[in-house]
């Protein structure tokens, strides 16, 4: 392969999204092709896009244009979700060569260079990252009245067990310090191979099978986080982070949403995290302005959301996406006050997430670090999903240390690594 494959790759959205479009990237990686920082510099230009929202939707769209204009000579490949929605907007962007709806994706090396070769190893060098997101789930069975992405996606479907766990144990021999699974609805895996407690049993396959350092999930439906799953809290490699998509605060709001949980079942699985795990992190996804909700539905959401302490929250107004059973619905909110609801929870959810990384302030955390910016100063991830910062010498690129943290700047935390 000529120095001429350079190729850029770009997720939108999910961490689903990061994982596959990892994926793509090692695959180009082992046909000879070499992966660049900057669009300006690639041949190729892989886009994986994002429909979640009509707002994710245009970025999808204005993403594209923008890459184009950075990099006109690139012949450029529109992936994901927005293009599965709308596969004729994307082909009329320009630059747009390659447009590859979900269903197609796994093949898009193919697509691009005529062969499908095996991935490359995984490196913290190759891919400028020092966490690795697995895919081990797609699609998803349930029916939440707002949500486009079961449409965009297909049924629930999971990667066998034993491939999984191969899988880590590759990467771990390449050097990888933490693995974030990743799936459109994660607490299904296993369903569809009629495994049931799959998702306890995979976690639980993971750590006691591979010597992987540290293993992250991404967002599981509170309905399918069980006993089973939440005693692994325990379990010093499993990171103590829980990321439950809530939604609202407010039953009937739930129950017009889809939603398989109420405000006192969540709380429960909350509580009982906590009992195992006092420090574990719980964040959570919320939309504000659902139709129907009126000022005391908002007000009993905003109630439920202090009471619960959240580490961190993902805040989006309501988006109507056609197709799904929500816009159908009576009582639209105005799109005003759904923004202006969206903004209170983000204040909220500013000022949780500051209480709760206050409380690490003189404690130890550990710290998978990432990257050190010019002036030395290095950036990491604690296992309670809390960014940490450390002024030091040394090389801590791709290393777990222990950090005793002494303060915070803005919202990252100030440590000082063991030994330095």
């Amino acid at each position: 392969m000529s120095d001429e494959c350079t190729f850029y790759v770009e997720a939108l959205g999910c961490r689903l999204n990061a994982a596959e479009i990892g994926e793509l990237a090692l695959r180009l990686d082992a046909a000879g092709c070499r992966r660049v920082e900057r669009p300006e510099e690639a041949a190729i230009i892989l886009l994986n896009t994002c429909a979640v929202t009509a707002q994710a939707a245009r970025k999808s769209r204005h993403r594209l244009r923008t890459l184009h204009r950075r990099s006109p000579q690139a012949a450029i490949a529109a992936l994901g979700c927005w293009v599965t929605e709308s596969p004729h907007l994307a082909a009329e962007q320009p630059g747009v060569r390659w447009v590859v709806p979900n269903a197609e994706k796994a093949e898009t090396v193919r697509y691009l260079l005529g062969r499908m070769p095996p991935p490359a190893p995984w490196s913290a060098e190759r891919t400028g990252q020092t966490r690795l997101f697995l895919a081990v789930q797609e699609g998803c069975d349930h029916h939440c009245t707002y949500c486009i992405t079961r449409l965009l996606r297909g049924a629930s479907r999971s990667r066998p067990l034993a491939e999984v766990v191969e899988a880590v144990r590759r990467a771990v021999e390449a050097g990888v310090q933490e693995i974030v699974l990743t799936g459109v609805s994660l607490g299904a895996y296993g369903l569809d191979l009629e495994m049931e407690g799959g998702l306890a049993r995979l976690v639980e396959a993971i750590l006691h099978r591979t010597a992987l350092p540290r293993l992250r999930l991404s967002s599981v439906e509170p309905w399918d986080v069980d006993e089973a799953l939440l005693a692994l809290l325990s379990e010093p490699r499993l990171c103590r982070q829980l990321h439950l998509p809530l939604q609202s605060g407010d039953d009937e709001t739930l129950r017009r949403m889809g939603r398989r949980i109420t405000t006192a079942a969540f709380a429960r699985l909350v509580a009982r995290a906590r009992s195992i795990a006092p420090d574990v992190a719980i964040t959570t996804d919320l939309i504000a302005g659902f139709p129907g909700e009126t000022e005391a539905a908002f007000a009993r959401t905003l109630a439920f959301v202090e009471a619960m302490a959240f580490a961190r929250l993902h805040v989006f107004p309501y988006s109507e996406r056609a197709g799904t059973a929500a816009v159908r619905l009576p009582a639209p909110v105005p799109k005003a006050i759904r923004r202006e609801r969206a903004a209170r929870l983000r204040a909220m959810g500013e000022r949780l997430s500051r209480a709760y990384r206050r409380r690490f302030i003189g404690r130890k955390l550990d710290v998978l670090w990432e990257r050190r910016n010019a002036a030395g100063l290095w950036r990491g991830l604690s296992d309670t999903y809390l960014e940490v910062v450390a002024q030091v010498e040394a090389d801590l690129h791709n290393r777990i240390t222990a950090v005793q943290i002494t303060g915070e700047r803005g919202d990252v935390l100030v440590g000082v690594p063991e030994g330095h």
